[in-house]
């Protein structure tokens, strides 16, 4: 196996386990993490966190080069196993969070970005770097770095390929927290994964629903998406953990919620 997971307290852990590998994005690494991802939602975890074992402090060297193809097809097609990852990542609703405490290189750069919120060590660094190998970097992944980072500092990083430091990534927006390495997990815990835990999923549920569709959206939203992203609000608002979070408050109490992001589904 090249993962590991568990689930604490309604979180799934998952860490990549092949670190004398230094985690790179294989096929069946991939395949792995989207049946873990699939699974955290299906046993109806309120949250996801992807870790590392490091290795030489490389938290992931992205995609494995040795599977790229050379026959020209082209090796970050829709189907291909990492670009499904990134998918899945993106489309699990419920929040994903990466935790680093390494560097970052090429198609990994790409994972952290497609979670929803990155807590990082001080000494991680992040590298996009397909310019480096020849590779064309696809349209989709691109435009993911210019609404991350906006296009000046999404076109250093294409054309420069050089890491950049977790300061300067929490500076431009690409990470959320940067902690010394020794406090990453305690930082995780109380300051993410405690209040996630409290909170309503079927209302994050709802929320990560609608920041998937206006991120897609390259202007105006269409008619469509604001119907469904108005059917995702009604199923909240109608349901018990919007009259348990009401009255929690006003009974100044912990709330109890017991509804599931699949109930939106």
């Amino acid at each position: 196996m090249l993962t590991k997971s568990e689930i604490k307290d309604r979180i799934m852990y998952i860490t990549m386990q092949n670190g004398k590998h230094f985690n790179c994005l294989s096929h069946d690494m991939c395949n792995e993490l989207i049946a873990e991802i699939r699974e955290g939602y299906e046993k109806e975890c309120v949250g996801i966190v992807i870790k590392a074992e490091v290795y030489k402090n490389v938290w992931s060297a992205g995609h494995d080069i040795k599977e790229l193809p050379v026959n020209g097809d082209d090796p970050l097609s829709f189907d291909v196993a990492m670009e499904r990852l990134l998918r899945v990542v993106q489309d699990t609703m419920i929040p994903v969070i990466a935790c680093v405490d390494g560097t970052v290189w090429g198609g990994a750069c790409d994972l952290c970005l497609s979670c929803d919120m990155i807590v990082s060590a001080k000494d991680a660094t992040f590298a996009i770097t397909p310019a480096k190998i020849g590779i064309p970097y696809n349209a989709s992944g691109i435009l993911h770095f210019i609404n991350q980072l906006g296009i000046n500092k999404a076109r250093e990083m294409f054309f420069l390929g050089q890491p950049i430091l977790a300061e300067d990534a929490l500076n431009v927006g690409l990470i959320n927290r940067v902690v010394e390495k020794e406090k990453l997990d305690e930082v995780l815990e109380k300051q993410f994964l405690n209040p996630l835990r409290k909170n309503s999923v079927m209302s994050i549920s709802a929320i990560k629903r609608q920041f998937r569709i206006l991120a897609r959206a390259t202007s105006n939203i269409n008619a469509e998406d604001f119907e469904r992203i108005n059917s995702y609000r009604a199923k909240v608002i109608k349901g018990e953990e919007y009259k348990e979070g009401i009255s929690s408050f006003l009974e100044k109490r912990p709330p109890n919620y017991k509804g599931k992001a699949s109930d939106l589904d």
